[in-house]
């Protein structure tokens, strides 16, 4: 558990010089143009992509709002740049990832820089094939995404102006029953840097069962379609990574290309700095937050638990506690990488709250993932117990009495109201409803009367615990979102039309150096494959890769600079009420560009990485070539020996600095 303050003057607002509303691309809105009617029998919305008059004055401000290119997209074409094959960031995976995607595994890394004419990049419009692509949103909404629809659009209209953009309606369910809306300039009027998903809309969130895959087959098929981009999170990118490869194996020349759209910000990676939505959510909560602490202190006499988004990884607590400055962080990853019990949890934030009570304090503000239930070890296995008894199709009211003795035991402890949520129906990826599950409100029961017993045994002599309880898990996903999540995700659009356009797939759409302004942006296409790995029994060494390879949810690096920013103030953010009060998002002015915290404190640039150690190994060569001194050459062997021997012990199963996918 980090319990952490941090001085307002560490965080200063991150703000450009450079503000712009400009209206050069924007287009009043007009009627649809060929709506394809939806199937109100399967649940899809038959208002999606129906074009809407913007009500409020900032709505349509926003709608002017153009995002920035950088300069490698800013013409109708990009130079194409294949680098070095891909592994897997896992070794001990890799052979499981190379059999499971024998087509599209350990494809080169791709870079997109700006054309050069001399290569004859700067072919004339109607030299370039009219391109025909089908996008979809299969992850949750998350602010941004709509943009990802309007850069795909503008790309592809640059590209060649009879090309063209079908949306499925109704997520992944319509792109099963080919429910297509046309996108043209009138419908997307509407929706320029909007909030949600509602252009399209979203159902369930996979493309994975052999039927499943087979129906988007057929529908890429019928609609003759050169790609298909898929927009969403780690699971909906490891379905397009499965789409991709049986695509290829039965000969269907539609590429697939994913799109990093999460507002949980755990699909991260080497090459993925951070997720479209992200920055938005965070700063949407960051500002409740503040209000709640104002409150709290204000009253004096209620703690505030306060459960965030989260499921695998804490990302968007650890922002927003960056952003907010709360009293207490419960994280996930410290939580199971320290193999806490539930009641050593509740134990050290009741140590907390009687720190405070001495020094006169008897309010506070303390944020939790929604996913920290999973990471305490015995909820955890009680969790696995009733997914299994799910899976067989065991009856609800039956479950608690086939768990086992122990389960069965902490299944009764829990107050009712958490059992009842525990045997809640699994997501689509057969997790438990995690956002159904009242953590916070579980903290708050089992803390108050932790403070009631220390009160009866004389530990305790401060003023009666009283708590308020938040679930802050939908008011952001429709938020306008930000200028940086505008501007990213409308790059992420064009990268994925040039991805199909270079006859990619398997592929992610990638931007490094997003900590630095717009110019400086690299932009690339990833393999899906290289993202991979294999979930593990157990965390320690030796362990044994089992199961199926897939992207999974990245944790909070316990060794990252943010963590380690957030520990070196946790004493003082514990005692002291030195609360931050970021506001709402700023889309002009001072602030406007700021962005993540977690984003900006980190040294993430991979690729720039990556073209360094090409600069050396070249400046090698250069240097050690027939006829050079036979010192020289001795020099360069024993520098190779010793580097590839760390790199090999670096490598080793037992070594490898792997994500830590799953703790327990």
């Amino acid at each position: 558990m980090t319990i952490p303050t941090l001085s307002y003057h560490i965080f200063p607002c991150l703000s450009s010089p450079d503000q712009r509303t400009a209206p050069q691309r924007h287009q009043p809105a007009s009627k649809i143009v060929n709506l394809v009617p939806t199937d109100r029998s399967r649940g899809m919305n038959a208002d999606y992509g129906a074009p809407t008059e913007l009500a409020g004055p900032l709505q349509q401000r926003r709608a002017l709002y153009q995002p920035r290119l950088p300069p490698c997209l800013q013409g109708a074409t990009v130079r194409v740049e294949y680098g070095d094959a891909t592994t897997t960031i896992d070794p001990t995976g890799a052979h499981a990832v190379a059999q499971a995607f024998p087509r599209t595994y350990g494809q080169r890394l791709v870079t997109f820089l700006a054309p050069d004419d001399t290569a004859g990049a700067g072919k004339a419009v109607d030299e370039r094939p009219p391109i025909r692509v089908g996008v979809v949103f299969s992850g949750r909404q998350s602010p941004g995404g709509h943009n990802v629809v309007w850069g795909l659009h503008d790309a592809l209209k640059a590209y060649n102006p009879h090309s063209i953009l079908y949306g499925f309606i109704g997520g992944t369910e319509g792109l099963f029953a080919n429910k297509t809306l046309e996108i043209t300039d009138d419908v997307l009027a509407s929706y320029k840097n909007q909030g949600g998903f509602d252009l399209l809309g979203r159902s369930i969130d996979q493309i994975r069962s052999s039927k499943q895959v087979s129906a988007a087959m057929t529908t890429c098929q019928n609609l003759n379609l050169d790609g298909l981009v898929i927009v969403g999170g780690v699971t909906s990118n490891s379905d397009a990574a499965q789409l991709a490869e049986t695509l290829v194996q039965k000969n269907c020349k539609t590429k697939v290309v994913g799109v990093p759209v999460s507002l949980n910000g755990d699909l991260k990676n080497q090459f993925v700095e951070t997720t479209v939505g992200f920055d938005t959510v965070c700063k949407v909560n960051s500002q409740l937050i503040s209000n709640v602490c104002l409150d709290a202190i204000s009253a004096g006499k209620y703690y505030y638990f306060v459960r965030l988004m989260g499921r695998k990884a804490s990302h968007v607590a650890l922002e927003c506690a960056l952003q907010s400055h709360p009293n207490m962080l419960i994280m996930g990853e410290e939580v199971a990488l320290s193999k806490l019990t539930l009641m050593e949890v509740i134990n050290k934030i009741c140590d907390g709250v009687q720190a405070r009570a001495e020094l006169g304090k008897h309010h506070g503000v303390l944020l939790i993932p929604e996913g920290l239930i999973e990471s305490i070890p015995e909820m955890y296995a009680l969790i696995q117990e009733i997914s299994i008894l799910h899976n067989n199709n065991v009856p609800v009211t039956e479950i608690p009495t086939q768990v086992s003795p122990w389960a069965a035991a902490l299944f009764q402890f829990l107050p009712p109201f958490i059992r009842r949520e525990l045997l809640l129906h699994q997501e689509s990826d057969n997790s438990a409803q995690l956002s159904q599950i009242d953590t916070e409100q579980l903290l708050a029961h089992l803390v108050e009367a932790e403070m009631i017993k220390r009160t009866k045994e004389g530990r305790y002599k401060g003023k009666k615990f009283s708590s308020v309880c938040h679930f802050f898990g939908y008011q952001a996903r429709g938020s306008l979102p930000s200028n940086f999540d505008c501007d990213y995700a409308y790059v992420l659009g064009h990268i994925s039309l040039h991805m199909i356009a270079a006859g990619l797939t398997g592929y992610m759409a990638t931007v490094a150096n997003l900590k630095d302004p717009i110019h400086k942006w690299r932009c690339a296409a990833a393999p899906l494959t290289a993202m991979m790995s294999v979930r593990r029994h157990l965390r320690g060494p030796g362990a044994i890769p089992i199961g199926k390879p897939a992207i999974h949810p990245s944790p909070i690096d316990l060794k990252g600079k943010a963590y380690e920013l957030l520990r070196e103030k946790a004493s003082s953010f514990l005692l002291d009420d030195f609360y931050r009060t970021p506001g709402g998002i700023q889309f002009e002015g001072p602030g406007s560009d700021a962005k993540p915290i977690t984003l900006t404190i980190e040294d993430q640039d991979y690729m720039g990485d990556i073209e360094m150690l090409k600069l050396y190994l070249d400046k090698v060569k250069t240097i050690v070539k027939p006829g050079c001194s036979r010192d020289t050459l001795k020099a360069a062997i024993s520098s190779m020996i010793s580097v590839t021997h760390v790199l090999t012990v670096m490598s080793h199963p037992l070594n490898a600095e792997l994500p830590l996918y799953h703790f327990n």
